[in-house]
């Protein structure tokens, strides 16, 4: 367990069940499976937690260009943040999953680029809550009462396909590729039309920040990882539609790096093109 703001453990989460100041929210999802991580929301979750659907509520739709998964309208998702009792500045927004950070970092990152920094990822997300023995249920809470959650918007926190070809061969940038290795060498590609990678990219695989458990690995080991990266003045982080992305982003956070920028659109936006 690190000692980040960014990551709480099932224990702390235990002790502030009842806190009116923590919002718990359920990101479980499958993209093989669209409908999964509602359906398994629905039979079991983290008592008093909410659901946020990565195509639904995380996204907008998609189009010709801007990826697979582009980001949500900011107003529309402040509404559903204020529909779930978030208020702007004020909830800490504890964010888990069941897949090592790959959908609740998403909405980590939305979070902090709608300008809340209030929010953290569950350690070892709901495998690690039921195996403690915590509560869960299938009762879905009530909506919020009162809350105003009103965005304060980031932009420097992203950048888009033309910042992108534009610097991303400067001395100063890092271009980051987040997938697993056989996709960025294009020897395997199960989603995109077309494999390979952005040229001059590196990999680092985002299932590199957790264990095979989902635990995040400690702060020294984040800090280790991106060592050869550390001096770049800009990181450009992509996937394949900018959403695991974000586990990098949350690696280079904890790596006390703050210069990591989203490529929200990612590989399968650049391949539009």
């Amino acid at each position: 367990m690190t000692d980040s703001p960014f990551v709480v453990s099932c224990e702390w989460l235990f002790e502030h069940l009842d806190d009116p100041q923590v919002v718990i929210v359920d990101c479980r999802f499958s993209l093989a499976d669209p409908h999964l991580g509602r359906q398994q929301y629905q039979e079991n979750h983290v008592s008093g937690a909410y659901y946020l659907d990565l195509n639904q509520d995380l996204s907008s739709p998609v189009g010709e260009h801007g990826g697979r998964h582009p980001l949500p309208n900011p107003i529309e998702l402040a509404r559903k943040l204020s529909a779930i009792g978030v208020n702007s500045q004020k909830t800490l927004v504890v964010a888990y999953d069941d897949s090592r950070f790959a959908f609740a970092s998403r909405l980590w990152w939305l979070l902090r680029y709608l300008g809340h920094e209030q929010v953290a990822v569950l350690d070892g997300g709901f495998s690690a809550w039921k195996k403690a023995g915590y509560p869960t249920t299938n009762v879905i809470p009530e909506p919020g009462i009162g809350a105003d959650f009103v965005s304060n918007i980031q932009p420097q926190m992203v950048v888009d396909i033309q910042a992108v070809k534009n610097r991303k061969d400067s001395q100063e940038v890092a271009l980051v590729d987040s997938r697993e290795s056989d996709r960025y060498l294009g020897i395997r590609e199960p989603i995109d039309k077309i494999a390979g990678h952005i040229p001059g990219a590196v990999n680092y695989p985002w299932q590199e920040v957790t264990n095979s458990a989902g635990y995040i690995l400690p702060q020294q080991e984040q800090r280790d990882r991106w060592s050869e990266l550390e001096n770049a003045k800009e990181i450009f982080v992509y996937c394949g539609s900018g959403v695991t992305a974000c586990v990098n982003l949350l690696s280079l956070e904890l790596a006390g790096i703050h210069t990591g920028k989203l490529y929200a659109g990612s590989w399968s936006d650049w391949i539009s093109y």
